[in-house]
């Protein structure tokens, strides 16, 4: 069990991806995406191993789910800056999404 003070530490934003591109130098299948934060958080890049059920075009204008207080990971010579949010089923990934479109940068709590 967590305490709801180690739960407020995770710092869960909404965000609206602005770019899709291939990832051809992840181990796994992924694409390289670029999510708008607002104005306070910025635009800030995530490698996601969404492939099976996304589209790069699918993807641009979608609102998601992202933890934007981790550090910096470098993932081959990719910095991802975030983690995008998804349900996971052994390989498949749903990204955890807004249902009604809502200002970019909004928390999660």
């Amino acid at each position: 069990m967590i305490s709801w003070n180690d739960f407020e530490k995770v710092e869960m934003r909404v965000g609206t991806i602005i770019d899709a591109k291939e990832f051809p130098e992840a181990r796994k299948p992924a694409y390289q995406l670029s999510i708008d934060f607002g104005k306070e958080i910025g635009v800030k890049k995530s490698s996601a191993q969404i492939t099976k059920q996304y589209s790069k075009e699918d993807l641009i204008g979608k609102q998601i789910i992202a933890v934007v207080n981790f550090p910096k990971k470098q993932i081959g010579k990719f910095i991802s800056e975030c983690l995008v949010l998804g349900s996971v089923n052994g390989e498949d990934i749903v990204l955890l999404t807004s249902d009604l479109k809502v200002e970019n940068g909004l928390r999660i709590g």
